[in-house]
């Protein structure tokens, strides 16, 4: 199995060099190096390296007696087909995992060496021998459909299956050719999620931990591909749960009550509300601010109000599998995060994203994870500059909502509490919205912008805190914006003026 991955320079002084492929993915052009893997042997070596032109390839070796032993890929053992077959010869998962792990740092995009190079779109070329790539009903190759709306110039050289027998047909594989201008960790994400999803097939058991890989390599564009689903369930090898848990966490959309992955009752909805609030809006990386889908907007304003109140220590109470956290994690400027959440499977789910077992003795002092409830107190997380509230308050029955007040306001008594809620009045504007329905099946109430500022104005007079009301999402002329934010700052720490009625 063969993968090439080419760049071009060119020859004015101080142009683009095309050697610095050598340095974005942290292979040397000068030595061939083989690194032995789960899957069989990689070889990693440049057939042509220069300035102009440099192409870097890897060649993977599978045995293949040694995957029919293994029963990779299941089968019957004492079939013929274990033993004759194309596995060591065609891409599949094998190569998706081999790109994984030779290439991991130039995957992640990250080049300590010539980081704008690695953070820039750049001319390659990919060329792939023996994919899989079944025709639909207009003769286009899957390969097509896939690579394609990500940019790419696809070319599939397919042959017939036999040459001295026509009547066979075409074959099930192709010589694979991508062109575009594109980031090199963007490229390899395509070829580490697309390669599993061509063959429809992984050498592996497939566990709840291929849910976090396909979110982390298809950020940024898997969500708005318009074979989406397909990939998912491919990607997942159909298993109905995780196809599920993925697709919600791709819209930004909380785990449901009793639904197929099972989660438990969180005090949260992680990102976002609703799947319809994702599709009101939808995630196009290359959008602006305004034409981000309405979860990614609201962790904006969340991550401005931080900001303005100048907080450093915060917790996000009913921190979900850790969207919010992530992005605290990556500000330096917060020196102490605490993520809360009721349930350990969220948490357990946010130490995985936040990679919490690679990280260092001083990054798990400064991010940690605690299982509490926003109705319980809690001494671990008083005394901070922030607390967050995200979507939170509506997963409170309203009996058990004075008891979130004491733990928060008048125990925790952070420097300020930042809260954001459904605006019961904009969901109007949702077309797949039964009227008088929730957004969500969890949310035990929906508050209207006066509901929320009443109860708002007799929490900071209870507490001794002044309040700011923001909007999140256009603000609608007749019904407000989709998601209400109010701040809250202490009244001995807040500055005059800062209250304000939007």
């Amino acid at each position: 199995m063969l993968v090439t991955i080419t760049t071009t320079g060119d020859t004015d002084p101080g142009g683009v060099d095309a050697l610095d492929l050598g340095h974005l993915l942290h292979k040397h052009p000068g030595r061939a190096q083989t690194f032995s893997l789960s899957v069989g042997d990689a070889h990693v070596f440049y057939p042509e390296a220069t300035s102009e032109r440099c192409t870097a390839a890897l060649l993977l070796e599978v045995d293949p007696v040694g995957l029919a032993r293994s029963r990779r890929f299941g089968g019957d053992t004492l079939a013929l087909a274990q033993y004759v077959n194309d596995r060591p010869y065609a891409s599949s998962s094998m190569v998706a995992v081999a790109i994984g792990q030779v290439f991991r740092t130039a995957m992640g995009g990250r080049s300590t060496s010539l980081p704008e190079r690695a953070a820039a779109p750049m001319p390659l070329e990919v060329t792939l021998t023996s994919v899989p790539s079944e025709l639909d009903q207009d003769g286009t190759g899957l390969a097509t459909r896939l690579f394609a709306p990500l940019g790419w110039d696809v070319e599939e050289h397919r042959r017939l299956l036999d040459e001295t027998h026509p009547a066979w047909g075409p074959a099930p594989t192709v010589g694979l050719t991508l062109r575009g201008t594109v980031r090199l960790g963007h490229a390899l994400r395509h070829l580490y999620v697309l390669l599993p999803v061509l063959d429809d097939a992984k050498h592996y058991w497939v566990n709840d931990d291929e849910v976090g890989k396909l979110l982390r390599a298809g950020e940024g564009w898997l969500a708005d591909h318009p074979l989406r689903d397909l990939i998912t369930a491919r990607y997942l090898a159909h298993q109905r749960g995780m196809v599920v848990d993925a697709t919600d966490r791709l819209l930004g959309v909380e785990d449901a009550v009793g639904d197929t992955v099972g989660a438990a009752t969180a005090d949260r909805d992680g990102a976002a509300t609703a799947d319809r609030e994702a599709r009101q809006t939808p995630d196009d990386p290359a959008a602006g601010p305004d034409h981000a889908p309405l979860y990614r907007r609201r962790a904006d304003a969340v991550m401005a109000a931080l900001h303005d109140v100048g907080a450093h220590t915060v917790a996000d109470l009913g921190c979900g599998e850790g969207a919010l956290l992530m992005r605290l994690k990556a500000d330096r400027s917060f020196t102490t995060v605490i993520g809360s959440d009721v349930s350990p499977r969220e948490l357990a789910r946010a130490e995985r994203r936040l990679h919490l077992d690679e990280a260092s003795d001083a990054e798990r002092a400064r991010i940690r994870l605690v299982q509490s409830s926003v109705t319980y107190l809690d001494d671990r997380i008083a005394g901070l500059d922030a607390a967050v509230l995200m979507e939170v308050v509506e997963h409170v029955d309203p009996g058990r909502l004075p008891a979130l007040e004491v733990s928060v306001f008048a125990v925790a008594r952070p420097g300020a509490v930042i809260v954001t809620t459904p605006n019961a009045e904009h969901n109007v504007r949702f077309p797949h919205l039964d009227a008088g329905h929730v957004r969500h099946e969890d949310h035990r109430f929906e508050w209207t912008r006066g509901a929320f500022r009443a109860w708002s104005e007799r929490v900071a007079a209870d507490n001794g805190y002044v309040v700011e009301y923001r909007p999140v999402g256009d603000d609608d002329a007749e019904v407000g914006p989709p998601t209400q934010m109010a701040v809250f700052r202490r009244s001995d720490l807040a500055t005059v003026g800062t209250v304000a009625a939007a």
